[in-house]
């Protein structure tokens, strides 16, 4: 089982480890793993290996068995063999841009109090779907509570919760689609605010940014019918 080292620390944007090793796919599985792997509507992230004067990209990043997180290169080369001390080093812009995206999303989620369908997790632009008959009135007063949210720049925080305790409060799950991982016996949870400022606490694996105001400036792109009771609420950055 690889150490998830982007969960005790998000901003690590580089790290030494080792080669725990290699798949029969030709992927590489650290002992420690500032690489998220894709999951929970979040893509892998990518980046690099260095060892000696070798270097590995990476392209993305995915879960494997028991445990494992595999670093996958974007063609077949020269891997660095099990036990080689090697540096890690993320493709640091694009992981921020998805830790203000993912964050985001949990808001937009607050502002739109329906279920979630399903989502998608982008550098430049990110979606929601909700169980939502018809679309917003006013879709700038909903840009307008979502910027008010992030211009309180609110703490994020996560806790565990045990299985137990999630089958107890079964509406701490947004998302009808994406099920959290379970098989630990534990839940990750994610909270928006501290206090009586709580605006948020939902599971989720993912990575997000320390505060709230780290996010920037959003606006709210398409807002497509998907379905009869479907609907699709794009995020893009305002910049």
């Amino acid at each position: 089982m690889t150490n998830q080292a982007f969960l005790d620390d998000p901003y690590l944007a580089s790290m030494e480890t080792e080669v725990a090793e290699i798949t029969t796919e030709g992927g590489v599985v650290l002992k420690d793993s500032i690489f998220y792997p894709t999951g929970g509507g979040q893509p892998g992230d990518n980046g690099y290996l260095t060892w000696g004067d070798n270097r590995m990209e990476v392209a993305t990043t995915i879960k494997g068995e028991g445990g494992a997180i595999v670093l996958l290169p974007p063609m077949a080369g020269s891997l660095p063999p099990v036990g080689t001390k090697v540096t890690q080093i993320l493709d640091w812009p694009r992981r921020h841009a998805l830790m203000q995206m993912h964050t985001a999303l949990h808001l937009l989620s607050v502002v739109i109090p329906l279920p979630v369908t399903g989502g998608a997790i982008g550098a430049e632009k990110s979606r929601l779907d909700f169980d939502m008959p018809d679309a917003p009135e006013d879709k700038n007063r909903v840009l307008d509570d979502l910027n008010a949210l992030i211009d309180q720049d609110l703490l994020v925080s996560d806790s565990w919760i045990s299985e137990a305790e999630l089958d107890a409060n079964p509406s701490l799950v947004k998302t009808m689609s994406v099920a959290p991982p379970r098989g630990r016996g534990k839940i990750r949870m994610v909270q928006i605010g501290e206090g009586d400022q709580i605006v948020d606490y939902q599971p989720c694996g993912g990575t997000h940014v320390l505060r709230t105001g780290e996010i920037g400036t959003l606006r709210i792109g398409k807002i497509e019918k998907k379905g009869q009771r479907n609907r699709r609420v794009y995020l893009h950055f305002d910049r």
